[in-house]
């Protein structure tokens, strides 16, 4: 257990009563929620464009890195959320407290940026929803975007279960709705299932006029394991009141918030299915004109919500700087703009090892973790992960440039 005093979102830190039984759904109950906040991280407008262009090029072979960035997505959050149950710090506060000066300003240079792409694709994809249905010109749109977002985090103060519970209502109602837009589409079952297999098209050259496999499997990579979901979910984790002194009540909380983060992800892992099924089965062969409609699913906003506050531990203002000069210069350009936020989740992407390494290095210390190390397979499996994922990344970038 830490020492370390700055307490994580002070606001709604240990804020949330839990039960003080065994009972499995009182304390399911009382535990779902901060998953909610992560997961709809999951569903933001770059997600959306990337996932849909995805089917739209090239089907359902996709579908397989939706499969697979999702299961790590599952491994990465169980590790943060237990970082901040157990040490009472979230990944930010972690770092900067067990790494030298130079490696914590340097990691906060490529968070900050991560950051920036994050709000570059939910607010500005927001402001473009807003722009296409109530035409509303697209530097006001993104005011307002950013001041809603600031609206709802000054709701928190009225009870943080509230907005769990918005949020886990609006993930649902989109589920419900892209689950009837696939029924509607009648998409190949055999394709689907197949989708889910690993194949070997992912390296292979890409048809005339779209983007590669390898750049859109890696948008899909940023868009589905975010870094700031990683310090999101370590500082959220933290809401639920335990006693940190009673081992039982801590591996009790390490329990449920693993099944909290899973039961959200796993929703998460379907409407992004959903989203790659949409593009395959209504747009294949028309990747280039589906612009406009695809903009549409940003109005949702939801998304954005939790990236405000994964950023209100980091620089919300120095990280929206960038949004707003892509809404000066290119904001009557929607191709440009579409292009944008693919580019975003590629270097969501390219940010995601440097989040990566040190969760997994402080969640297999042992000094600091106890009797809540990582299993060995588990710390293995994640450094695997993510060597392989650097290793894709510099390829990526050979590609591009």
């Amino acid at each position: 257990m830490s020492s370390h005093k700055k307490v994580s979102l002070s606001e709604i830190n240990q804020s949330i009563d839990t039960p003080n039984n065994n009972h499995f759904w009182q304390n399911l109950k009382a535990f779902l929620g901060p998953g909610a906040l992560v997961a709809v991280g999951y569903m933001d407008p770059g997600n959306w464009i990337t996932s849909v262009v995805g089917g739209a090029s090239y089907k359902y072979s996709l579908l397989f890195v939706i499969l697979i960035s999702s299961l790590i997505a599952m491994q990465l959050q169980q590790m943060a959320g237990k970082l901040g149950i157990v040490t009472q710090m979230d990944l930010a506060q972690a770092t900067a407290h067990h790494s030298p000066k130079w490696l914590r300003y340097s990691l906060w240079v490529i968070l900050e940026l991560a950051l920036m792409a994050t709000d570059l694709a939910e607010v500005l994809g927001s402001a473009i929803a807003l722009n296409l249905l109530f035409k509303i010109p697209i530097m006001i749109a993104i005011l307002l975007t950013v001041l809603d977002v600031f609206l709802l985090l000054l709701l928190m103060k009225f009870g943080f279960k509230k907005i769990e519970a918005i949020v886990t209502t609006l993930i649902l109602t989109i589920l419900a709705i892209f689950t009837y837009l696939v029924a509607l589409s009648h998409p190949s079952f055999q394709g689907i299932v197949e989708g889910y297999l690993p194949n070997a098209t992912l390296f292979e050259s890409p048809l005339p006029g779209h983007e590669s496999q390898l750049t859109l499997a890696l948008g899909i990579v940023g868009a589905t394991v975010m870094p700031h979901n990683l310090y999101l979910h370590s500082s959220l984790s933290q809401t639920r009141k335990i006693n940190h002194k009673d081992k039982n009540d801590v591996r009790k909380a390490v329990r449920f918030m693993t099944w909290d983060s899973n039961l959200e992800l796993s929703l998460a892992f379907v409407v992004n299915s959903l989203l790659l099924i949409l593009g395959a089965a209504l747009f294949f062969g028309h990747a280039s004109e589906i612009s406009a409609f695809s903009q549409m699913y940003n109005a949702l906003q939801d998304s954005t919500i939790a990236g405000a506050i994964a950023s209100s531990t980091l620089s919300t203002l120095f990280a929206l700087l960038p949004v707003m000069i892509v809404a000066v210069l290119f904001g009557h350009q929607e191709k440009t703009l579409d292009q944008l936020l693919v580019y975003s989740q590629v270097f969501l992407s390219i940010a995601l090892p440097f989040s990566i390494f040190p969760l997994i290095y402080l969640t297999s210390k042992k000094s600091l973790m106890g009797e809540f190390t990582n299993a060995k397979w588990n710390t293995i499996l994640g450094y695997i992960v993510s060597i392989i994922l650097t290793i894709l990344n510099v390829k990526l970038l050979f590609d591009i440039f």
